[in-house]
């Protein structure tokens, strides 16, 4: 099932997407029309996922131009909609690059724009498609090619977090597919929980065997020999390897390192920032802090208490074993940098 999941469609002059606020009880598609209710459910995490915003904010150019016909908006107006859709949400490079690839299509036109819109999700998905089988290859060749692989998650990486079928999550399909998944390990990825919430749910309608586990669980799994191999996703990923992912992602590939396995990170080349020269020029998103001082909405810490609630952490490209893209693999702690081999 998940594999027809459309986190994001273009539909009737108007953008649908998965609600996945409202997952895993429901599953809900809501329909936008306007910037502010778009750049609303980006900041939401309605859609969420790099290459998912990404294709959002390639839409949404289209979205801003029907906008600005339908309220005689000028340009100027038109390009400040437009920029703050770019600007939703900031360390996941995907959404500006994608909002920057749609834009200048507007001078040719709003049909010229929606064509390019779509080219950028169907190129997604073939990316997504060519990372699961690169990522595959290369687990079976370097961890086991007789025996099924027992995996670990951090966040949400598959159908839902992309244009289809998923980075990350793709690999772990593509390896379900050929009959070498024992279990995945999914953590559930605090505070918003994105792991028990969508990573577990696309998996059990994958039929595909799993446990969800804290997130404080995840190194003493590995560190007790029960992972084969880490696969993350990214949110950035800068010219000397180091990558942003999901808030957590640091400790796994920590982990991963001191039991000698290997800790990949599944990403198109749209997350590829090459202008980024290292992690410490990643901005890092501070979200609002009462999504780690309450629970569902009743206070869980002292009234004088602050909460700090990063995003998103970097781990350091000598953590990081190999970068799959659709390219290929680069085995980064080994020196195959990404500002070099993908310029």
């Amino acid at each position: 099932m998940s594999q027809e999941l459309r986190a994001v469609e273009w539909a009737r002059d108007g953008l649908w997407l998965i609600d996945q606020t409202a997952l895993p009880g429901r599953l809900e598609r809501l329909r936008v029309e306007t910037v502010d209710a778009l750049v609303d459910a980006i900041q939401r995490l309605v859609v969420r996922g790099a290459p998912a915003i990404g294709a959002a904010g390639a839409y949404g150019v289209v979205l801003a131009a029907l906008q600005a016909e339908r309220e005689g908006w000028d340009r100027t107006a038109l390009l400040a909609a437009v920029s703050r859709i770019r600007e939703a949400r900031p360390t996941a490079v995907n959404l500006a690059v994608c909002v920057d690839r749609v834009l200048p299509l507007l001078d040719r036109g709003r049909e010229a724009a929606l064509t390019e819109a779509h080219a950028v999700q169907r190129e997604d998905e073939r990316a997504n498609r060519a990372m699961g089988a690169y990522g595959a290859d290369w687990l079976v060749k370097r961890v086991a090619a007789d025996r099924p692989l027992r995996l670990l998650t951090h966040c949400n990486t598959g159908a839902l977090a992309t244009a289809g079928w998923g980075t990350a999550l793709g690999v772990v399909r593509e390896l379900h597919a050929r009959g070498l998944v024992e279990v995945v390990y999914a953590d559930e990825t605090r505070p918003l929980l994105q792991g028990s919430r969508l990573t577990a749910w696309e998996l059990a309608h994958e039929g595909i065997p799993h446990y969800v586990q804290a997130d404080g669980a995840a190194a003493g799994t590995i560190l007790r020999g029960e992972v084969d191999a880490a696969i993350v996703g990214a949110d950035r990923v800068a010219a000397n390897g180091d990558t942003a992912n999901k808030v957590g992602t640091v400790g796994v590939a920590l982990a991963c390192a001191d039991a000698g396995i290997p800790f990949l990170v599944a990403a198109p080349t749209t997350t590829v920032d090459l202008a980024t020269g290292s992690g410490a020029d990643i901005h890092i998103e501070l979200r609002d802090e009462r999504e780690v001082l309450e629970w569902g909405g009743v206070r869980t810490a002292p009234a004088a208490s602050r909460g700090h609630n990063p995003a998103f952490d970097v781990t350091p490209g000598r953590l990081v074993t190999a970068l799959v893209t659709e390219r290929g693999v680069l085995e980064v702690a080994a020196g195959q940098l990404p500002g070099e081999h993908l310029a």
